[in-house]
């Protein structure tokens, strides 16, 4: 019974379930049928909205359209406006241009009569001109031409004239101004050595210390040293006479040492000689060391160095070698840099250029032979070689460089001071130069001046003209470059000059 009972309760609660869940499903789906219909009724308003809008935008654009329709044709219009103007304009400038090329025509036409007839006129006047002057058309040409070349050549002698005294005043100031520059900027003392070297003594008893027991002791000096000691009646002082100048003045700390010492014998003059030689050797390396140092030269060997040392103790013409290739570097190296040129290799060739003379007397040959040789075994570039080889014109310049190393060679040899001269040298080489010039014919007389660095010639004016002096100023010239050794440069001045006195009564 129970049971029963349980069973028709499931089952009613069941039906009560069923119709409950049909009644919530009826009201949700009357909720969503609203829902969907309230939708529909918004996206039915908002396409009417979005329509009117679209009108609205639609019709906006047709106005815009519209106006910049108005506005392209208003432009079309203006442009067909000037296309017309413009072919009005063009229709003018051509009929303009055929009735000006009408006009031409008809001048050519016109010009062409008037030269027909000018030619005929030109005929009939040569004619007779030919019958008023008796020459041939031919004839008259040649005298023309003849006339015409005599002026032409007046004309061109005198302007070449003009431009080369212009081009020669030129150059020489320019050439003045560097050198003048170098030279300030360069300066150098002049060097009087000999080939005697004197030695003070502190007194007259010295003398014979100097000479030992049966003259021992000086013969073992000059014997040991290679020069000659001269004893005579100088008083407190001897003379040491050699031609080498190295060994001269090693001879002399020798026997200041001796001196000093004042123990004097072979023994004692063998051990001087030795510490003399080191002190020597470190002289002349340090003074190849000064020099290049001086320069800023950092490339030559350290025995190359050592050579150019040995220029201290060498003198040309009372002019020191060692200063003299230093000064010639500052110079040409200014030089240079003026010109635009390699001034390392200047410096280097003006430095070596002398470099021979530190062993010519020792070896044979002469000092640019030897310099040659020096400069090819330590492997020189063949430019310096060249400068060194040719700075005495022996074979030609392969560089403008190795012509600058010459002229500063010139310029620091001649420069006042710079080397000796004597009276007897100096009238010798006017002479010289005066007997040159005048060996030429038609010079009539000549004057050396300013120290023999120029030659005034006065020549015949009847007996050779204007180019003919140019000529001749040029042969002095390259005689006396021939036959004269000097330094520096000689001026050759040609003078041809005709005066004409007449005197109106």
């Amino acid at each position: 019974m129970d049971s029963l009972f349980l069973v028709l309760v499931l089952l009613g609660g069941i039906g009560l379930g069923y119709y409950f869940r049909k009644f919530q499903a009826r009201k949700k789906i009357g909720t969503a049928e609203s829902k969907a219909e309230r939708l529909l009724e918004e996206a039915k308003q908002k396409q009417k909205e979005l329509v009117l809008a679209a009108k609205d935008h639609a019709i906006k654009i047709t106005e815009e359209a519209k106006k910049q329709e108005t506005e392209i044709r208003q432009q079309i219009l203006r442009l067909e406006q000037r296309l017309e103007k413009k072919e009005t304009e063009v229709d003018n400038r051509r009929k303009e241009l055929e009735n000006f090329q009408r006009t031409l025509e008809k001048e050519r036409e016109n010009i062409k009569v008037l030269k027909e007839e000018l030619t005929a006129n030109r005929e009939k006047q040569l004619a007779t001109l030919e019958k008023i002057a008796k020459l041939t058309r031919e004839e008259a040409r040649q005298v023309l031409i003849e006339q015409t070349e005599k002026q032409v050549k007046d004309e061109l002698s005198g302007l070449t004239r003009k431009l080369v005294l212009q081009a020669h005043e030129d150059a020489e100031r320019e050439a003045r101004d560097i050198i003048a520059q170098a030279i300030e900027r360069v300066s150098s003392e002049v060097s009087t050595e000999t080939t005697t070297t004197i030695v003070d003594l502190p007194n007259e008893e010295m003398k014979g210390r100097i000479i030992g027991k049966e003259g021992r002791n000086i013969k073992a000096f000059e014997q040991m040293l290679g020069v000659e000691v001269i004893v005579d009646e100088t008083p407190d002082a001897v003379v040491i006479s050699g031609f080498n100048s190295v060994r001269r003045y090693v001879a002399k700390v020798t026997l200041e040492k001796l001196i000093k010492d004042g123990r004097i014998h072979p023994a004692k003059i063998e051990e001087a000689y030795e510490k003399a030689k080191k002190e020597v050797g470190q002289m002349i390396k340090e003074a190849g060391e000064e020099a290049v140092y001086e320069l800023g030269i950092t490339t030559f060997p350290l025995k190359l160095v050592q050579l150019i040392g040995r220029l201290k103790f060498r003198s040309s013409y009372g002019q020191n070698i060692l200063k003299h290739s230093v000064e010639m570097a500052k110079m040409g190296t200014i030089i240079a840099e003026e010109l635009g040129l390699d001034a390392q290799l200047v410096k280097q060739g003006a430095l070596l250029h002398d470099i021979g003379k530190a062993l010519d007397q020792e070896m044979e040959g002469t000092h640019v032979a030897l310099g040659v040789q020096i400069a090819k075994k330590f492997n020189l570039p063949e430019k310096l070689v060249n400068v060194i080889e040719a700075h005495h014109g022996d074979v030609e310049y392969q560089s403008v460089e190795a012509s600058v190393v010459d002229a500063v060679d010139n310029i620091s040899g001649s420069r006042p001071g710079a080397r000796k001269d004597t009276y007897e040298q100096y009238v010798k080489r006017l002479e010289e130069l005066e007997k040159i010039a005048n060996s030429f014919e038609g010079v009539e007389k000549s004057y050396a001046i300013q120290a023999g660095r120029e030659i005034r010639v006065f020549i015949g004016p009847t007996k050779i003209d204007d180019w003919g002096a140019m000529k001749l100023a040029r042969e002095i010239a390259n005689k006396i470059q021939q036959e004269l050794k000097f330094p520096g440069e000689i001026k050759v001045q040609v003078i041809r000059e005709m005066r004409v006195v007449e005197y109106a009564r």
